[in-house]
């Protein structure tokens, strides 16, 4: 299991963008990089660094994807037929960390992996702990019974500052959800812009 070391909100200090849309992200107070020279980093960026930055930005929203996972996402995208930065959203956006995360059972990414890795969720009545976890549409997800009334699960079905898509049906009553369709790029409410074709760019060089 891979684990993010670094503080979760310097990758919003380095990209300088609150990446999760989080009230508390320093972004909010400081919309510049980190360190000594951090105001002054605004040249031009070369084409590889452009791509660079969107990829690390993309990975850097689904928590913790390791680089070697992140790449295979890329070889599935492009061996699918299709636009391949639609299909890399629609590969991400069905991780079951994802799903969870996206129907409001917690609160943060880096919860909703936590969440399924401690067993609290069920695909089609069995248990899964796998975040990666490739969801189905239709599949019906469910948090486990003793698991709906801990106070993450309570307190994140409750914030505003974010409304669950239109691509996934959600019960909140009784902790269930389902994934209608697969999602393209615009239907994603990422809180800042995501560009998966540079992404794609990035790997095809």
């Amino acid at each position: 299991m891979s684990k993010r070391v670094q503080a979760k909100h310097k990758l919003d200090r380095r990209m300088g963008q609150n990446i999760w849309g989080r009230p508390k992200s320093p972004v909010n107070r400081r919309e510049y990089g980190p360190g000594q020279h951090g105001q002054r980093r605004k040249g031009k960026m070369s084409d590889f660094g452009t791509q660079l930055r969107a990829k690390q930005k993309l990975k850097g929203y689904y928590g913790n994807i390791t680089e070697k996972q992140f790449r295979r996402y890329y070889a599935e995208a492009i061996r699918l037929r299709g636009d391949s930065g639609e299909n890399l959203i629609g590969l991400l956006e069905r991780r079951l960390d994802a799903v969870v995360y996206r129907s409001k059972f917690v609160a943060t990414p880096f919860a909703a992996r936590q969440f399924v890795n401690h067993g609290h969720v069920k695909v089609n009545g069995r248990r899964v702990n796998i975040p990666s976890y490739q969801v189905k549409v239709g599949d019906l997800i469910e948090v486990k019974e003793a698991s709906r009334q801990l106070e993450i699960v309570v307190v994140a079905s409750q914030l505003s500052e974010r409304d669950v898509p239109d691509y996934i049906e959600v019960d909140h009553q009784k902790m269930t959800a389902r994934v209608t369709r697969i999602p393209g790029l615009s239907e994603v409410p990422y809180p800042v812009q995501m560009e998966p074709n540079l992404v794609v760019e990035f790997y095809s060089r």
